[in-house]
């Protein structure tokens, strides 16, 4: 999950411990002074899809510690909501936010200036536990014996992918995330790993009988299965799932297909800060030695808008593309505007509510243009020109080719450029004067100059007259149903040119940009400069985009054509 998606946060979801109440007292201020939805929700009751609105506007919070914060990952995970770990507790790896700056760290939040992490969760079947889901660990111990004095151990046999590990004897074993693993894997001897987007799980013998027994690392997707000799006990995350196991029951233990959503502000301790700070980590040279908080991200350069711009679109272009892709192939709202294959869905006021929301937070004074319902004239000379979802035909029927398209004009030129796929993760970007870039790489438009062997690329043609006059004139004439990408295919060289028979600007300015920073020739029909209108109201232009060494052949195909009467 982006954090700019946090910038249109509306409700806060907090769970909390008995003991929290001026933590939560603070929050309750914080929410009323923002307009915000507040519902606390005390630790041990369930929290239900009654307690709140949409989960793609909720932001979680725990009010406690580690057990609080353990306790909202179990509520929220699933859901997709992110969490923020408020501390009232003592030793707490996970919640790192003090009281007393929970106004400072919603700020950074509801600007979509915090950061946000994904952590690893696990899954454990077992007879008596279907589908359990934790974020530390699944802990296979003996089961206590009636007599003190009997037997405590058990012997426990592991497969990974199938694949026989081995034969463990001891007090059992634990699997864990890398959240997990400075809790009792830790214990164990078994390794620390940093937790932030660290997909993978160990396995860590506890108190085994055998010195070659070592901790195993395997990937997220791997599966471990574990079958005890002997009756044993199985508990996930410290208890919050238990069952008890039959001798030769199946257990299968693998990485959950969601992970949890952690928030983080430069209020946070960081993770290595916190170990070294709670368990007297040598490496840091005492309690008090480095940085006791992350530094936060730099205010970028007065001087150079464009670089600051161009990270706030391409932030604003992924954070609002994550809710479109989650709703792709499955909108069952649709609304007609002006013809049939022009459809509005819900993920387009989405998307643009997130686009707005971080564009306003960013640059307050500089105006906005969409395609759908933000328009927000000002006296700047930059202006935003935004079309949220930029092949809605295409994203209601489930086909992957739509984009997020945010370009910056200044005196209505385009500076700034940023075109985002999210099924596909591509995202173009440009800066006047500083070239191209597809996810970070220089893109150049193709240099052959012989129609025969071009692949073009059609946008809308009414009445088929591009598709008529150059399908056998060359390798194939394609139709996306993106104007946008449409172009930016045109500057990275999948495609020799472009054509489209009318155009808004909010459908091309970012793609027009990112395709001249290319080495691409874009004109009308006519052969002169594509001017981008921004005051044409529902009047639409023409497109004919090229890799230049065919534009003239291109341009002069279509006027005999039309002088024929075709």
């Amino acid at each position: 999950m982006h954090a700019r998606r946090l910038a249109t946060t509306t409700e806060l979801l907090c769970i909390k411990t008995p003991d929290s109440e001026e933590a939560v007292e603070r929050l309750e201020s914080y929410a009323a002074t923002h307009g915000l939805d507040l519902t606390t929700v005390p630790v041990g009751e369930p929290v239900t899809d009654d307690h709140y609105d949409d989960a793609q506007e909720t932001l979680g919070v725990s009010v406690g510690g580690d057990g609080a914060f353990l306790e909202g990952i179990r509520a929220f995970a699933g859901r997709g909501i992110p969490l923020l770990g408020v501390n009232t507790g003592t030793l707490a790896f996970l919640a790192r936010v003090q009281p007393g700056e929970i106004d400072g760290a919603l700020d950074e939040v509801l600007r979509g200036r915090a950061t946000i992490n994904d952590r690893q969760q696990l899954r454990a079947d077992a007879p008596g536990l279907d589908g359990a889901t934790g974020v530390n660990d699944v802990m296979i111990e003996p089961e206590p014996p009636e007599n003190p004095v009997d037997r405590k151990i058990c012997r426990l046999h592991v497969f990974a992918d199938g694949e026989y590990v081995g034969q463990y004897d001891g007090s059992g074993l634990a699997v864990s995330t890398p959240t997990g693993s400075t809790g009792v894997a830790l214990s164990a001897n078994g390794p620390v790993h940093y937790p932030d987007d660290n997909f993978t799980l160990q396995l860590v013998p506890l108190l085994t009988h055998r010195m070659g027994a070592r901790p195993l690392i395997v990937s997220a997707g791997t599966e471990l299965t574990v079958v005890p000799e002997d009756p044993a006990m199985l508990t996930v995350d410290g208890g919050r799932f238990d069952t008890r196991l039959d001798a030769d029951a199946v257990v299968t233990v693998t990485g959950a297909p969601r992970p949890a959503h952690i928030v983080r502000t430069s209020y946070d301790d960081d993770f290595l800060t916190a170990i070294s700070r709670k368990l007297g980590w040598g490496l840091r040279g005492g309690e008090d030695a480095g940085p006791t908080h992350r530094r936060p991200a730099p205010d970028p350069e007065p001087d150079d808008l464009r670089s600051n711009a161009l990270r706030v679109a391409e932030e604003a272009a992924i954070g609002a593309g994550e809710p479109v892709h989650e709703l792709h192939g499955r909108v069952e709202s649709v609304e007609t505007k002006t013809d049939k294959s022009d459809v509005v869905t819900d993920a387009d006021y989405q998307a643009e509510h997130i686009i707005a929301t971080v564009i306003e937070n960013e640059y307050p004074e500089h105006g906005i243009v969409s395609e759908e319902s933000v328009h927000r004239r000002s006296d700047s000379e930059y202006t935003w020109l935004v079309d949220p979802l930029d092949g809605t035909g295409n994203f209601a029927h489930g086909n992957p080719n739509y984009a997020i398209s945010i370009a910056l004009l200044e005196e209505g030129t385009p500076v700034v450029g940023v075109v985002h796929a999210p099924e596909t993760d591509e995202t173009f970007t440009a800066v006047r004067g500083r070239g191209a870039a597809e996810n970070g790489r220089p893109i150049r438009t193709t240099d052959r100059r012989a129609l025969d062997e071009s692949m073009l690329l059609s946008g809308y043609d009414p009445d088929g007259s591009f598709l008529r006059a150059f399908y056998q004139e060359t390798r194939g004439v394609r139709r996306i149903g993106s104007a946008a990408l449409n172009l930016c295919y045109l500057a990275s060289g999948t495609a020799d040119a472009v054509w489209e028979h009318d155009t808004y600007p909010w459908d091309v300015a970012a793609g027009l940009l990112v395709a001249r920073e290319a080495g691409a020739t874009v004109t009308d029909q006519h052969g002169e400069p594509y001017e981008l209108r921004t005051d044409a109201g529902d009047e639409r232009t023409a497109l004919l985009g090229s890799n230049g060494p065919l534009h003239e052949q291109l341009v002069e195909h279509l006027r005999e054509r039309r002088a024929a009467g075709d």
